[in-house]
């Protein structure tokens, strides 16, 4: 049984689409790269709107459903 990884390569898609295709990574310092990279995970689990979520961000959802403080 393989597990299905499409949620990891939507994630890492939209990534590299938003975050990074549009930067010059070879000057890009690793303290601003993680920095970048934090933000965009936070965002992503935290604040984005999904349809799917009733039109809440996940942390909403999740305190809808009593597993998120």
């Amino acid at each position: 049984m393989s597990s299905d990884n499409a949620a990891c390569e939507g994630f890492f898609g939209r990534l590299k689409n938003e975050r990074f295709y549009s930067r010059d990574c070879l000057s890009t310092a690793i303290d601003d790269f993680v920095a970048a990279l934090d933000s965009c995970i936070r965002w992503y689990n935290e604040a984005r709107i999904k349809i799917s979520l009733g039109s809440r961000s996940p942390i909403e959802h999740r305190r809808t459903l009593g597993i998120a403080a």
